[in-house]
């Protein structure tokens, strides 16, 4: 039997014929698809580490930070989830630096196939992570805006028609059935030509750069069975994760026990075995 242990954070990704995935255990990390229909476990210590300042906390908030970090820092402000209502574009950035650097510079809307069609948005450097981390088949950018703000308005616009959230439990029932996004991005250019000039009147016309050459990404994940049910499991009501892992999907584990979405557990201590 092989053992590691360490704090784990978001499995690393990369895309292939199949998405490789690698789970990250404080300063090692595990290579996941060759585990896939092995029988895998997980046994939370109890200890859990602030993924931003290290020290140790009794509870995780917003996906592994201490309650203070979670008060202070502009990474877990409210309008992360809505970057319409930006802080640092409205000058009231809690960290105007990391606004700086994170907000103010050039983001991506695009469409993505996960379980079923959705709008988001993106840093360049975030493809295509973002996109493996939400389950997406298939993926493609239609525009290419000058700040997280205004892909934020961009995005709440084409989002009248189109879901900004993707059903994660459909998404982990199989593999969503194919679409053609191009012509859903050109669907969405003529349902929204007004709105679109509109904000590229108040932003300016270079703003917004609407896409038209853009190719859309096919991702296949590591899965040899989906389950039928979803039954969510938790460390902060089991201790134990085990089962036979039957795939990978998004930032979920697929057990044939469950599923365990790994990302809402950043900072807490874990020990694999295999």
């Amino acid at each position: 039997m092989t053992q590691s242990e360490g704090y784990v954070a978001k499995m690393h990704s990369g895309l292939g014929d199949v998405v490789q995935y690698d789970l990250p255990l404080g300063e090692k990390t595990v290579a996941l698809n060759p585990l896939i229909g092995q029988t895998v476990r997980l046994e939370f210590t109890g200890v859990i580490q602030c993924v931003a300042c290290s020290r140790l906390t009794k509870k995780s908030f917003n996906q592994g930070y201490c309650y203070p970090c979670f008060k202070k820092l502009a990474q877990c402000d409210t309008c992360i989830m809505s970057p319409e209502r930006c802080h640092f574009a409205a000058g009231t950035c809690r960290e105007p630096e990391w606004g700086e650097a994170n907000c103010n510079i050039d983001h991506f809307v695009y469409l993505a196939n996960t379980s079923g069609l959705k709008v988001g948005i993106t840093r360049h450097s975030q493809i295509p992570t973002r996109w493996i981390d939400q389950g997406a088949s298939q993926a493609l950018p239609i525009a290419r805006v000058s700040s997280r703000h205004l892909s934020g308005l961009l995005e709440v616009q084409i989002a009248q028609s189109v879901a900004d959230k993707t059903a994660w439990q459909a998404m982990l029932k199989g593999v969503a059935e194919p679409m053609d996004l191009v012509v859903k991005r050109d669907e969405i250019k003529t349902l929204y030509a007004s709105e679109l000039a509109q904000l590229q009147h108040t932003h300016g016309i270079q703003s917004i750069q609407w896409l038209e050459d853009q190719t859309p990404v096919d991702i296949a994940f590591p899965v040899t069975a989906y389950p039928t049910k979803v039954k969510a499991l938790n460390f902060d009501k089991q201790a134990i994760v085990e089962g036979c892992l039957m795939g990978i999907k998004g930032q979920y584990l697929i057990f044939d026990t469950g599923v365990l979405n790994i990302r809402k557990f950043g900072g807490y201590e874990l020990r694999l075995s295999y």
